[in-house]
Protein backbone atom coordinates (compact mmCIF):
# COMPACT_ATOMS: atom_id res chain seq x y z
CA UNK A 1 0.00 0.00 0.00
CA UNK A 2 1.40 3.31 -1.06
CA UNK A 3 1.35 6.38 1.28
CA UNK A 4 -0.70 9.20 -0.22
CA UNK A 5 -0.07 12.52 1.67
CA UNK A 6 -2.99 14.27 -0.03
CA UNK A 7 -5.44 11.56 1.00
CA UNK A 8 -4.05 11.59 4.56
CA UNK A 9 -4.45 15.38 4.79
CA UNK A 10 -7.98 15.15 3.44
CA UNK A 11 -8.85 12.56 6.12
CA UNK A 12 -7.45 14.76 8.90
CA UNK A 13 -9.41 17.77 7.65
CA UNK A 14 -12.60 15.71 7.48
CA UNK A 15 -12.14 14.54 11.10
CA UNK A 16 -11.43 18.10 12.30
CA UNK A 17 -14.46 19.46 10.45
CA UNK A 18 -16.69 16.73 11.89
CA UNK A 19 -15.33 17.44 15.38
CA UNK A 20 -16.02 21.17 15.08
CA UNK A 21 -19.51 20.62 13.71
CA UNK A 22 -20.50 18.19 16.47
CA UNK A 23 -19.00 20.19 19.35
CA UNK A 24 -20.27 23.53 18.07
CA UNK A 25 -23.81 22.41 18.80
CA UNK A 26 -23.03 21.68 22.46
CA UNK A 27 -24.94 24.22 24.51
CA UNK A 28 -23.27 25.99 27.38
CA UNK A 29 -26.38 28.05 28.11
CA UNK A 30 -27.35 25.76 31.00
CA UNK A 31 -23.99 26.37 32.66
CA UNK A 32 -23.82 29.62 34.60
CA UNK A 33 -21.23 32.08 33.40
CA UNK A 34 -18.09 32.09 35.49
CA UNK A 35 -18.23 34.41 38.48
CA UNK A 36 -16.52 37.71 37.77
CA UNK A 37 -13.02 37.98 39.11
CA UNK A 38 -13.08 40.65 41.79
CA UNK A 39 -10.06 42.60 43.02
CA UNK A 40 -8.83 42.39 46.56
CA UNK A 41 -10.18 45.19 48.72
CA UNK A 42 -8.02 48.29 49.13
CA UNK A 43 -8.40 49.23 52.80
CA UNK A 44 -7.97 52.88 53.79
CA UNK A 45 -7.72 54.30 57.32
CA UNK A 46 -10.29 57.10 57.76
CA UNK A 47 -9.59 58.29 61.30
CA UNK A 48 -10.63 57.84 64.92
CA UNK A 49 -13.74 58.63 66.87
CA UNK A 50 -13.99 58.79 70.66
CA UNK A 51 -17.14 57.72 72.47
CA UNK A 52 -18.45 56.34 75.73
CA UNK A 53 -20.44 53.14 76.16
CA UNK A 54 -21.29 51.07 79.22
CA UNK A 55 -19.37 53.49 81.43
CA UNK A 56 -16.12 53.04 79.47
CA UNK A 57 -14.18 55.34 77.14
CA UNK A 58 -13.59 53.89 73.66
CA UNK A 59 -11.77 54.71 70.45
CA UNK A 60 -13.39 53.67 67.20
CA UNK A 61 -10.91 53.12 64.34
CA UNK A 62 -12.71 53.81 61.06
CA UNK A 63 -11.93 52.36 57.62
CA UNK A 64 -13.24 52.36 54.10
CA UNK A 65 -12.70 50.06 51.14
CA UNK A 66 -11.45 52.37 48.39
CA UNK A 67 -12.67 50.08 45.59
CA UNK A 68 -16.02 49.13 47.14
CA UNK A 69 -17.82 49.88 43.85
CA UNK A 70 -16.10 46.81 42.37
CA UNK A 71 -18.20 44.53 44.60
CA UNK A 72 -21.75 43.75 43.43
CA UNK A 73 -24.57 44.57 45.85
CA UNK A 74 -25.88 41.00 45.44
CA UNK A 75 -22.93 39.82 47.52
CA UNK A 76 -24.42 41.59 50.54
CA UNK A 77 -28.06 40.51 50.17
CA UNK A 78 -29.72 38.57 52.99
CA UNK A 79 -28.95 34.87 52.73
CA UNK A 80 -31.30 32.91 55.02
CA UNK A 81 -30.27 29.68 53.24
CA UNK A 82 -26.74 30.04 54.66
CA UNK A 83 -25.80 29.53 58.33
CA UNK A 84 -26.88 32.40 60.59
CA UNK A 85 -24.66 34.93 62.28
CA UNK A 86 -25.47 34.22 65.92
CA UNK A 87 -29.22 34.71 66.19
CA UNK A 88 -29.42 36.74 62.96
CA UNK A 89 -31.06 34.31 60.53
CA UNK A 90 -31.09 36.95 57.77
CA UNK A 91 -27.39 37.70 57.79
CA UNK A 92 -25.83 38.56 54.47
CA UNK A 93 -24.25 36.24 51.96
CA UNK A 94 -20.92 37.99 52.49
CA UNK A 95 -19.27 38.68 55.82
CA UNK A 96 -16.36 41.01 56.54
CA UNK A 97 -13.84 40.36 59.30
CA UNK A 98 -11.12 42.65 60.63
CA UNK A 99 -7.80 41.12 61.72
CA UNK A 100 -4.55 42.30 63.25
CA UNK A 101 -1.51 41.88 61.01
CA UNK A 102 -0.72 38.59 62.76
CA UNK A 103 -4.19 37.15 62.10
CA UNK A 104 -6.05 37.81 65.37
CA UNK A 105 -9.71 38.59 64.65
CA UNK A 106 -10.78 41.96 66.08
CA UNK A 107 -14.32 42.41 64.83
CA UNK A 108 -16.73 41.37 62.10
CA UNK A 109 -19.75 42.46 60.09
CA UNK A 110 -22.29 39.88 58.98
CA UNK A 111 -25.21 42.02 57.78
CA UNK A 112 -23.89 44.96 55.78
CA UNK A 113 -26.88 44.96 53.40
CA UNK A 114 -25.01 46.37 50.38
CA UNK A 115 -21.51 47.31 49.24
CA UNK A 116 -21.81 50.80 50.76
CA UNK A 117 -21.25 49.15 54.14
CA UNK A 118 -17.65 48.57 53.04
CA UNK A 119 -17.24 52.33 53.37
CA UNK A 120 -18.14 52.25 57.07
CA UNK A 121 -16.00 49.53 58.65
CA UNK A 122 -14.56 49.93 62.12
CA UNK A 123 -13.27 48.26 65.25
CA UNK A 124 -13.11 49.66 68.76
CA UNK A 125 -10.66 49.45 71.64
CA UNK A 126 -10.74 50.95 75.10
CA UNK A 127 -9.24 54.41 74.90
CA UNK A 128 -6.14 53.65 76.99
CA UNK A 129 -5.38 50.44 75.02
CA UNK A 130 -2.63 50.50 72.44
CA UNK A 131 -4.16 49.47 69.10
CA UNK A 132 -2.46 47.04 66.73
CA UNK A 133 -0.11 48.84 64.35
CA UNK A 134 -1.63 47.32 61.23
CA UNK A 135 -4.89 45.59 60.35
CA UNK A 136 -6.46 43.96 57.30
CA UNK A 137 -9.90 42.73 56.32
CA UNK A 138 -11.21 39.61 54.67
CA UNK A 139 -14.38 39.72 52.61
CA UNK A 140 -15.85 36.22 52.71
CA UNK A 141 -18.45 35.40 50.04
CA UNK A 142 -20.06 32.42 51.73
CA UNK A 143 -22.09 31.46 48.65
CA UNK A 144 -19.04 30.95 46.43
CA UNK A 145 -16.65 30.15 49.29
CA UNK A 146 -14.32 32.91 48.07
CA UNK A 147 -12.26 35.19 50.30
CA UNK A 148 -10.77 38.52 49.32
CA UNK A 149 -7.96 39.77 51.56
CA UNK A 150 -7.03 43.44 51.75
CA UNK A 151 -3.77 45.23 52.11
CA UNK A 152 -2.44 46.13 55.56
CA UNK A 153 -3.71 49.49 56.81
CA UNK A 154 -2.41 51.59 59.70
CA UNK A 155 -4.41 52.40 62.81
CA UNK A 156 -3.11 55.93 63.33
CA UNK A 157 -2.68 59.11 61.31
Amino acid sequence: MKFNPGKKLLSILAVLTLTLVTTDGVSTASSPPPAPVLPNPVLVYMGQEYYEANGKQWTRYKYSVFNLQEYPNEMFAAAPELPPCGTNTKSSRTWVDIFTSDGKRLYGFCALGNRDGLGRLWFAAERQAIPPSWIYIEINDRKTNTKYKSNLAETTD
